[in-house]
């Protein structure tokens, strides 16, 4: 099942914010003029404190405007080109909370950083407005340094992905579980939507994988592979493999947790591990054509966002 995140949106941080914490925003800015924001904020309230207001700009203006409200007032704007994320393009905005600052990356470049102004340990609360379509808001919890890569275990998942139907997700007596591997679901994909798989790396692992399938074949056959360090791609059409691109490089680790983000564009996938732009792969297949997301091999998963 595909979940939009209707906008405007508010829902709460699940264990508020902490250093090394990482939350991912993936969708589309809408074509035209006007404007959209994200805001990490102190509550939900109205005249609530908002600790980073990232406010993109299309009309007069055209830039990004940085910010921070603090009791009833505006602090002073910092602005930067919205270049990184043009009119009708798709993004993946990586916001990771540093000790000093907010790290902004979009589709794994480095945008800025974003010093605090008020102390990020109140921060609650994530809402976004404005002329923006979103697909998944996640979280990725810091590693406890010392004890191996394996994420905190608060007294909620590690990652949640908002569903659609209202401002905050529901709160279940018990975490739901975690999806299973091998993983299989429907999907519908096209250009401005992206996926957004969360999990970790098995220690011995050998290697696994992710496909967009459709009715006649696999339209794109993501395959890391750890004994050769290299990243397999390629389009299974009827009982035909096409020719394999491994070039990029391997962005996975053996025992480490992984984010890995599946951006549909026009013209290709952009794949983003960790927020960074790892991989892009020219469609050989209609994207409109793929209607099954399958994920298989030596992982665990945390959460997928479709």
């Amino acid at each position: 099942m595909v979940l939009l995140i209707i906008v405007p949106f508010t829902g709460s941080i699940h264990g508020g914010l902490q250093e090394g914490k990482a939350i991912t925003i993936t969708g589309q800015v809408r074509p035209g003029t006007g404007r959209f924001h994200v805001n990490l904020q102190c509550g939900s309230s109205p005249g609530a404190d908002i600790a980073l207001h990232f406010n993109p700009r299309y009309d007069g203006d055209s830039c990004v405007v940085s910010n921070t409200f603090q009791h009833g007032k505006w602090g002073s704007e910092e602005r930067n080109n919205n270049s990184m994320i043009p009119p009708g393009s798709t993004f993946c905005l990586l916001i990771t909370v540093c000790r000093d600052f907010y790290q902004l990356k979009i589709n794994g470049w480095q945008f800025m950083d974003y010093r605090h102004r008020i102390p990020f340990y109140p921060v609650d609360t994530i809402s976004v407005g404005g002329n923006v379509s979103i697909n998944s808001i996640s979280f990725q919890n810091p590693v406890f340094p010392g004890y191996g890569a394996f994420p905190v275990q608060p007294a909620f998942p590690a990652c949640v992905a908002f569903p659609p139907q209202c401002g905050f997700p529901p709160q279940p007596s018990f975490p739901p579980a975690m999806p299973t591997v091998p993983y299989k679901n429907s999907i519908k994909f096209k250009p401005g939507k992206s996926i957004t798989i969360q999990g970790t790396v098995h220690p011995s692992a050998t290697r696994f994988h992710v496909n967009l399938s459709y009715h006649f074949g696999i339209a794109l056959h993501y395959n890391p592979r750890f004994s050769d360090s290299i990243v397999v791609r390629n389009t299974k059409q009827g009982e035909h493999w096409g020719s394999e691109e491994r070039a990029g490089g391997m962005p996975f680790h053996r025992g480490q947790p992984f984010m890995l983000t599946i951006c549909c564009e026009n013209q290709c996938f952009r794949i983003l591990v960790n927020g960074a732009q790892a991989h892009t792969y020219n469609h050989r297949v209609p994207p409109n054509k793929i209607s099954s997301l399958e994920i298989e091999g030596d992982i665990t998963l945390t959460s997928v966002a479709l």
